[in-house]
């Protein structure tokens, strides 16, 4: 049941559906930072949508879904991959925190890139976030920019992200399409939220569904991974210039880079410094974790 995407089909309806349950891959999130509870489940809801997200468009790299707004939280971001290794952070300015989207974004939108391997452009759809929540900006997302009427249910807490995702697909072939697409998002309107975070996905669609032919396809394993390097921060540092970096290191003593996904922290001395704008010679920082 752990870190799993699990994927359905209804036999006689153009419906198709995804399961996911996030356990240690969401726990790898929390334990490189401590967000205040409303922070922590709004980033849990997201990281369960993201995962969704990659089973339902086709794509060979990465699927980022980001909201950045002007209130008190500033960002958030949750990234994964085609082989579905996934990251997530967020910013904040303050503990306390009132609930709502609005109280935590302020004015925000909610974006979606699809970055292909080895293409120089990329993909990205915007929609505003509103104010209800995050499954419904998500379906807006889908509705105007894929065309494609989908339902989203999200959850989380300090042990599990989870979330439940129909979809309706091309229904000209299929009689009656229509009445099967309300009935099954009918029947998911009841789903309580400890039955998402603790029913598997066999006694979840059994719980909704025991009427209707479902297939259930094998599912994908989800894990935690980040792709922050020494040799990425090098570029980062390269792009900078030699004289921006060179001024940095005057001023601080040396220059500090963290990842915000991973907490990774990386730091460069004066020598490093130089090797790295040295072509071709490769230097290894000293590294510490936070």
């Amino acid at each position: 049941m752990k870190d799993l995407l699990n994927r359905f089909l209804f036999d006689k309806y153009p419906v198709r559906g995804e399961v996911v349950h996030l356990d240690d891959a969401w726990k790898a999130v929390l334990d490189k930072h401590d967000y205040p509870e409303l922070v922590r489940n709004m980033l849990g809801e997201a990281m369960a949508a993201t995962a969704l997200l990659s089973a339902t468009i086709k794509f060979l790299g990465s699927i980022t879904l980001q909201i950045q707004g002007d209130g008190p939280v500033s960002m958030l971001v949750v990234q994964v991959t085609t082989d579905k290794k996934i990251r997530a952070m967020a910013t904040y300015e303050s503990s306390e925190l009132q609930p709502g989207l609005k109280n935590l974004f302020g004015e925000a939108r909610l974006m979606i890139t699809i970055e292909m391997e080895n293409a120089a452009e990329r993909y990205q759809g915007i929609v505003e976030l509103g104010d209800r929540n995050i499954a419904a900006s998500l379906e807006e997302y889908f509705k105007s920019s894929e065309q494609l009427e989908t339902r989203l249910w999200l959850t989380a807490n300090g042990e599990v992200a989870a979330g439940f995702l129909l979809q309706q697909m091309p229904k000209e072939s299929m009689p009656n399409a229509s009445d099967g697409w309300n009935r099954f998002c009918v029947l998911a309107e009841t789903l309580k939220d400890d039955e998402l975070i603790s029913l598997e996905a066999e006694e979840l669609l059994h719980r909704l569904y025991h009427e209707d032919d479902i297939r259930l396809f094998t599912p994908d394993r989800i894990e935690f991974s980040c792709s922050c390097s020494s040799d990425r921060i090098e570029k980062t540092l390269k792009n900078m210039g030699y004289e921006e970096v060179k001024s940095i290191l005057a001023e601080q003593g040396k220059v500090e880079v963290d990842c915000n996904f991973c907490n990774h922290h990386y730091e460069y001395d004066a020598i490093d410094v130089e090797k790295i704008f040295i072509d071709g010679l490769a230097v290894a920082p000293s590294n510490t974790r936070h």
